[in-house]
């Protein structure tokens, strides 16, 4: 029996639009976006270097 609830993050190769396809064929629907930054730190500088967003959806299995 799957879980109740479930993460899907946003791959670098995917869209939005693809994220929530693989939610909705996995038979989940989204119920929170979470947006994040992640930083990167370089050698040799002092503060780190924003790279990307992280998208992730909190899912919760659809019923039948």
């Amino acid at each position: 029996m799957k879980s109740r609830k479930q993460t899907f993050e946003v791959e670098e190769h995917e869209t939005v639009s693809d994220c929530l396809e693989r939610m909705r064929q996995a038979g989940y629907k989204p119920v929170r976006r979470k947006e994040e930054p992640v930083f990167v730190k370089k050698k040799g500088e002092k503060d780190p270097v924003w790279l990307r967003q992280r998208v992730v959806f909190e899912g919760v299995r659809e019923e039948e």
